[in-house]
């Protein structure tokens, strides 16, 4: 990478509506966090941007709710998830918030050229409207069962299940919301964005992304091979940026239309604060500039498709260079939910715990190409085993004993032996090996690799045996110190970009003058320290974290557990339906014919039945528990008058039907003894 080159890094822009747990953290904000920490110890041109995303429903519904005003949520939790950032180490420069007036005029702007260019189309279009709250209900206003997966609680945009960005209309029993009524259908226009022409353009510029992540390459190719669908850019609400066009006084641009405007937004606001109020342009309408998003799995189709267009539509702004999107982190085995309060919430961790063990545990296990699960177990044992038994124990007991017995200075080397350089050697290697892994976005690699330095610096002190040689052989106790300190320069700081705060602690112990921030990357492992340099008073880097503290979380979250599972069970000993609603349900028994697993989804089984007096295709997810040989000549039982769902690009005519443990153990239901296809459950 030439070291000139400009990096503009941005993470997603969270929404203001509440506070931040560790799923965000994890996904969008610490691994950009870390790669522009780096960069800059690269000495590189880089910025790193970001802001709160203070428009769309979920901000007017949380004001409705607590009946204020949505400026008084966004203030609230824009304030509230800055300074959590700030506290556990967020180096941006620069923290919008999409409510500024500066904002409102960019997306307004950007949206007039697409508009100007022909990129978007007015449609007339059917949506759901709620009678009783006199309202059309956008987004989340809505929810209902998923027609592709049938999953409950589908929003009006998207289905969090399958993922896949749906019509409100297609809802399975929709309801409002806000009232619990059920809407009805009017008409109503909006602005879409044209995907459908422009899928063959976004196809042609992702085909050259060779070096993207295989989960986001991925991710697109599903939706090519369902094929793009014309989006709606704006939405029936009063809060938001308005649509700049007469006759739209009442709408507002599309939260996911204006929110990554964010980022160019957020990077003027920057060069305003600095005083160079043109800067900005050298980042956004430098072509040569490499823009980096990082962003969770859940944003992946806006960055990696829609947003791309959007600026290639634009045409004066740099397209992405690389979106290294990462996958869920879960909590102690489940889903985090904000709704059901099962969440590590950030402000509350930081009120108990220090930054860092937090920060190296959801690097060292990153979502990076798979789910990954954030136990607080975990997350004692990596801090009492890793960080403080290998790193702070290494730091601990070489400065320690360089102020018991060398007046706290750096000592006189002697002849090098063969561990010496074999430890000075690893030393050297180490910047270019953990930042080669960075560069690729593999943090998780790099955490390893930097402990396993720190490891051996530990065996490097057992095998020299200092306590022996300070009184055998002094010279070489010496030059075993000597190597130890050259070690410490260098761990402070290649740990700074995911250990900041405990970086510069050491840093301050090795009585450096100028910020471990500011150093050269491929200097740390430079053997330079020189001899007689004085260092500072030694302290405890890392505390360990008693069991007892351990149980307390993990009691706060089986509550937490424990109280939703009750609820959920007299929600649904509540929810009865009538005699006449139950014979609708026609169930009917059908033999499995063929079965074979559909690419790319770990959890589905596609699935050619027998129903007596024809055959037909379901898809099932049912592959985690049953391989396509155990299905075949199974007969089992299926709903077969419901109506045909797309999914992952397979027509589904009809749901198996398993029964489900609370630990998702799944079995699929059979009958007694052999039935002749097609016989009807009564």
């Amino acid at each position: 990478m030439n070291k000139q080159e400009k990096i503009l890094v941005t993470s997603a822009l969270p929404y203001a509506n509440g506070p931040l747990h560790l799923g965000h953290l994890a996904g969008a904000y610490l691994p950009a966090d870390i790669y522009v920490r780096y960069q800059r110890l690269k000495k590189r041109d880089v910025i790193f941007i970001s802001g709160s995303d203070e428009h769309g429903v979920p901000i007017t519904i949380a004001a409705e709710k607590q009946k204020v005003s949505p400026q008084a949520i966004v203030d609230k939790y824009h304030a509230l998830n800055k300074e959590s950032f700030e506290k556990i180490g967020m180096s941006f420069d620069n923290y919008s918030r999409t409510s500024l007036p500066l904002h409102h005029k960019i997306s307004q702007e950007f949206f007039l050229k697409l508009h100007s260019k022909g990129y978007l189309s007015e449609q007339t279009v059917t949506q759901l409207f709620c009678e009783h709250c006199d309202r059309f209900l956008a987004d989340r206003y809505v929810e209902g069962i998923c027609p592709i997966c049938h999953a409950a609680e589908a929003r009006g945009d998207q289905c969090d299940t399958c993922g896949r960005s749906i019509d409100q209309i297609q809802l399975i029993d929709p309801i409002c919301v806000t009232c619990g009524n059920k809407p009805v259908i009017r008409e109503t226009r909006h602005w879409f964005i044209n995907l459908k022409n422009l899928q063959p353009q976004i196809k042609a510029w992702l085909d050259t992304k060779t070096h993207w992540k295989e989960n986001v390459k991925n991710f697109c190719e599903g939706w090519f091979k369902t094929g793009l669908e014309d989006r709606a850019v704006t939405r029936d609400l009063r809060w938001g940026v308005q649509v700049p066009l007469p006759g739209y006084e009442n709408k507002v641009l599309y939260v996911w239309f204006d929110a990554p405007i964010g980022y160019i937004s957020s990077t003027i606001e920057w060069a305003q604060n600095i005083g160079q109020p043109e800067k900005w342009k050298e980042y956004w309408a430098d072509r040569s500039t490499r823009l980096i998003h990082f962003i969770g799995k859940d944003n992946m189709v806006f960055h990696a498709i829609i947003w791309p267009l959007f600026l290639m539509g634009h045409g004066e702004y740099v397209l992405p260079d690389n979106i290294p999107a990462n996958e869920y982190l879960n909590l102690e085995g489940g889903k985090f939910s904000k709704s059901r309060d099962h969440a590590v919430w950030l402000d509350k961790y930081l009120k108990k715990f220090p930054p860092d063990p937090l920060r190296y545990c959801l690097a060292a296990n990153a979502p990076e190409t798979k789910d990954a699960d954030f136990t607080w177990k975990e997350f004692q044992q990596r801090n009492n085993s890793e960080l403080a038994d290998i790193l702070g124990n290494f730091v601990n007991r070489s400065l320690t004993f360089l102020q018991k017995n060398f007046d706290n200075r750096v000592p006189q080397p002697g002849e090098f032996d063969g561990l010496d350089k074999e430890m000075l050697s690893r030393l050297r290697q180490a910047p270019e090996e953990i930042g080669n892994l960075l560069e690729n976005f593999e943090v998780r690699k790099a955490v390893s690799a930097f402990m396993d330095l720190a490891r051996f610096a530990n065996k490097y002190f057992n095998d020299q045996q200092p306590w022996i040689t300070l009184k055998q052989n002094p010279q070489k106790c010496a030059t075993t110190f000597h190597v130890c300190i050259q070690v410490l320069k260098g761990l402070a700081v290649l740990m700074e970009p995911v250990l900041p705060f405990s970086a510069r602690d050491l840093w301050s112990m090795l009585n450096f003058s100028s910020p471990v921030a500011d150093q050269y990357w491929e200097e740390a492992g430079n053997a330079d320290v020189p001899m007689g340099h004085q260092l500072n008073q030694s302290k405890i880097l890392f505390q360990k974290i008693e069991d007892d503290v351990m149980e307390a979380e993990i009691l706060k979250l089986k509550h937490v557990t424990d109280k939703t599972n009750e609820q959920q069970k007299e929600q649904i000993m509540s929810e009865k339906i009538s005699y006449d609603q139950f014979k609708t349900i026609e169930l009917r028994i059908a033999t499995v014919l063929e079965a074979e697993k559909v690419e790319k989804a770990d959890k589905l089984l596609k699935m050619k039945i027998d129903l007596g007096d024809e055959q037909r295709m379901i898809v099932a997810g049912i592959a985690l528990n049953y391989t396509p040989e155990q299905m075949v000549g199974k007969q089992v039982v299926v709903v077969a008058n419901l109506e045909p769902a797309k999914i992952r690009g397979i027509e589904s005519n009809g749901m198996l039907l398993a029964a489900v443990t609370d630990d998702n153990k799944l079995s699929v239901l059979v009958p007694e003894k052999e039935m002749p296809n097609g016989s009807k459950i009564r």
